[in-house]
């Protein structure tokens, strides 16, 4: 017997209400009946249609295209959540927006994932729920709980069901200095080597890539990210693996924003595929590519709130 006798229930705004019916199908249960919509002079209006007094309230919502619009959404239902007496309310945030704003890069410059935090604990957050946040440093940001979850996860499952564990044809190749530990963790789940790209960024959205650290001579590398956003630092990357001599390349990352020019630099780029969670849906206004596959972050979400609700540890999800 569960000892705070919540019921569940789960919301959505608009970002992602595709990932949140299939959290639901998972989860046996029906969306939550709430109008997340706005005013004619852009504010965002917020109606919930069902009590939500003493539940465990599980609101899905990431912060991603247009970003501050579904900030405010999330902030709003929040608030709303609040309001009407749930007992407890989780902010699922797929994918984290602001997060690559962690520190201060040069003088009076802002730290808006602080600054975002705070707004969702203001609001009435008491724990959110995220995956692969860009820096782990930002769970510090919060005065709340932070389950951040690991995506390289399902792309491990889905590349051992693919080309099984410990495939020495196969190396993972780190596209930046800054990735290597998740790499690392990465390579290890495979049973496989690691390479790392090493490069220099001039400027915001563009990469000089400088040399490889390990070699990639004959083999078939999987580069991994956590986000592809104008995709030059990945595309760059692919480049100059392939150039080194590697025979394939596949790409993975968590959240694929595919912003500007991402997706024609994919269609354009020597890699084979690129593997996306659906934290982001694809732009709605661009044409599909061919290149780009998705893999569902629904199930794993789905038991993160289990335990969540029945008071148990989220880090046995991933164990082996």
């Amino acid at each position: 017997m569960l000892s705070h006798g919540k019921e569940i229930k789960v919301f959505a705004g608009n970002s992602n209400p595709e990932l949140a019916e299939g959290i639901c199908a998972h989860l046996y249960k029906t969306l939550g009946d709430a109008t997340v919509s706005q005013f004619s002079d852009g504010e965002c209006s917020i109606s919930v249609h069902e009590p939500v007094r003493g539940k465990d309230v599980f609101i899905v919502q990431s912060t991603c295209s247009h970003v501050n619009d579904n900030l405010m959404e999330l902030l709003i239902m929040i608030d709303a959540m609040r309001r009407a007496s749930a007992g407890r309310i989780t902010a699922v945030i797929p994918y984290f927006g602001y997060a690559r704003q962690d520190r201060k890069a040069k003088s009076r410059d802002p730290i808006s994932a602080k600054l975002v935090a705070n707004l969702i604990t203001a609001a009435g957050a008491d724990r959110v729920l995220t995956m692969d946040l860009h820096a782990a440093q930002i769970q510090g940001f919060f005065d709340i709980p932070v389950d951040n979850m690991m995506g390289s996860y399902i792309f491990a499952k889905h590349y051992i069901k693919r080309f099984g564990k410990g495939n020495d044809d196969y190396l993972v190749v780190s596209p930046d200095v800054g990735s290597v530990a998740r790499a690392r963790a990465f390579s290890v789940k495979l049973g496989i080597g690691m390479a790392i790209v090493d490069k220099r960024r001039e400027r915001a959205n563009q990469s000089e890539v400088m040399n490889i650290i390990g070699s990639v001579e004959g083999k078939k590398c999987i580069l991994l990210d956590d986000i592809v956003d104008t995709a030059g630092s990945l595309t760059g990357a692919a480049a100059a693996i392939k150039n080194a001599g590697a025979e394939e390349v596949f790409a993975c990352a968590t959240h694929g924003v595919l912003s500007g020019p991402a997706i024609q630099r994919i269609n354009d780029s020597c890699i084979n595929e690129l593997l996306l969670l659906d934290t982001i849906p694809y732009p709605q206004d661009r044409e599909r590519s061919e290149k780009i596959r998705y893999l569902t972050t629904a199930p794993i979400f789905a038991d993160a709130i289990k335990k969540i609700y029945e008071e148990e540890s989220i880090s046995t999800l991933f164990d082996e």
